[in-house]
């Protein structure tokens, strides 16, 4: 690439809305405050292009910097991740339209190759017990994941939620932070338009009915509110990973399990016009979790 196309590069890049970023990136959006945004680093006030975390006293301009202080990358290298995310995607495309297409999926990852966070076994104790305490998730359940493999703590306490493509090997992680500074995110490098964390129903030679959610810990709660079901995360709500028509073929119905919010709604209608043996099936809370958590409650 010339210096020149470099440069328009860069300039399409940069211009990406700052809201399509954090979702790629796994942030979550505040359910009280539309400008606000949750990610590992701390909590980002989004005003147009401008962005600023309250938590460091940081802030920048542009898609750009903002995953070079999420990432904690240099420029190329938040080029270079910005590119493989948004392949082809023009900027002026509003958030709720951009498509993760098989263009970006199947692009060669640069300079940061693909690995797993390490585990560490002294921490997993605290994410069984977040899990199990404030998620409300079965104990045998938790149990079941960390066995596959599917599940385990790193360094930080998070919990990682491995995501599985090609014959069962790891694509990348979804993490969540388990202290009192709850958070969500994504493994750098994590190539999620290869591959995804699922829970339930196992896929067997004949097909099951799937539940697509936006997170993990939402799939985990709605195959336990839907038992014969598989439900797999889609890492954020997007309409159209790369692996979801494969995803369809071998299913026997497919229902689309995003958030009960305009953006999960929004999300849903999407993915129902490009495929439509996509059925919606909305949680009667704002999510799965939320929904599994009060029936803990009125059991208790």
């Amino acid at each position: 690439m010339t210096a020149w196309a470099r440069r328009e590069e860069a300039d399409r890049l940069r211009a990406i809305p700052l809201p399509a970023v954090l979702r790629a990136l796994g942030a979550e959006p505040d359910r009280h405050d539309t400008h606000k945004w949750h990610t590992p680093a701390g909590v980002l006030s989004v005003n147009g292009a401008k962005f600023i975390n309250w938590n460091r006293g940081r802030g920048g301009g542009g898609a750009i910097d903002l995953v070079m202080h999420l990432h904690s990358l240099r420029f190329h290298d938040a080029l270079d991740w910005l590119g493989r995310q948004f392949a082809g995607v023009a900027p002026s495309v509003s958030p709720p339209t951009i498509l993760c297409s098989a263009k970006s999926a199947h692009a060669p990852v640069a300079n940061r190759p693909w690995q797993l966070p390490g585990p560490h076994a002294g921490h997993l104790p605290r994410v069984r017990r977040y899990l199990t305490e404030q998620r409300r998730i079965a104990a045998a359940t938790i149990a079941g994941l960390v066995e596959r493999g599917v599940l385990y703590a790193d360094a930080r306490a998070n919990a990682v939620f491995v995501l599985l493509g090609n014959k069962n090997m790891p694509v990348g992680a979804e993490l969540r932070g388990t202290s009192q500074r709850q958070w969500r995110g994504i493994a750098p490098g994590s190539r999620k338009d290869l591959g995804y964390f699922s829970a339930g129903a196992a896929a067997l030679a004949a097909a099951v009915p799937v539940i697509l959610c936006e997170s993990a810990i939402d799939a985990i709660s709605c195959a336990l509110l839907h038992p014969g079901h598989r439900c797999v995360s889609t890492s954020g709500a997007r309409p159209s990973p790369a692996w979801l028509p494969t995803l369809i073929e071998q299913s026997s119905e497919i229902h689309c399990g995003f958030d009960a919010d305009p953006t999960g709604d929004q999300m849903a209608a999407e993915m129902m016009t490009l495929h439509p043996r996509v059925r919606r099936l909305r949680p009667a809370l704002h999510d799965w979790n939320d929904l599994l958590r009060s029936r803990a409650q009125l059991v208790r």
